[in-house]
C-alpha cells in the first residue's frame, strides 16, 4: 500500500493511510489475529457477518422498492474547492 505525502504534510498522509487500511480490513484482520479464535467462535461470527450483509441487502431493496424511507445523506464535512474565476476580457474604458 502506497500513500504521497505532498507537502511534507504527514498527517495528512497518514490520515489517508489510515483510510485505506480501514477500507481494505487490515485493522480487523490484524485484531483477529492477535489470539486465536475457536472454530466454534468463527462460525459464529461468521453467522453474525451473514446476518448483516442479508438485512443490509433486503433494506436497501426496500428502499428501492419504495417500502421504506431512504436514510437521510449527512451533510459534507469536507470543504467546497473554489474554482478559479474566468478570464475576463480587458475592459475598452
Amino acid at each position: 500500500m502506497q500513500v504521497l505525502v505532498r507537502d511534507n504534510n504527514v498527517d495528512q498522509a497518514l490520515k489517508v493511510l489510515k483510510r485505506k487500511m480501514q477500507r481494505e480490513g487490515i485493522f480487523r484482520e490484524m485484531r483477529a489475529r492477535r489470539a486465536y479464535e475457536k472454530p466454534s467462535e468463527r462460525r459464529n461470527r461468521e453467522a453474525g457477518e451473514a446476518v448483516r450483509r442479508a438485512r443490509k441487502v433486503a433494506r436497501k431493496q426496500a428502499v428501492r422498492e419504495g417500502l421504506i424511507a431512504a436514510p437521510k445523506k449527512k451533510p459534507s464535512t469536507r470543504p467546497a474547492f473554489a474554482r478559479p474565476a474566468a478570464p475576463q476580457a480587458p475592459s475598452t474604458e
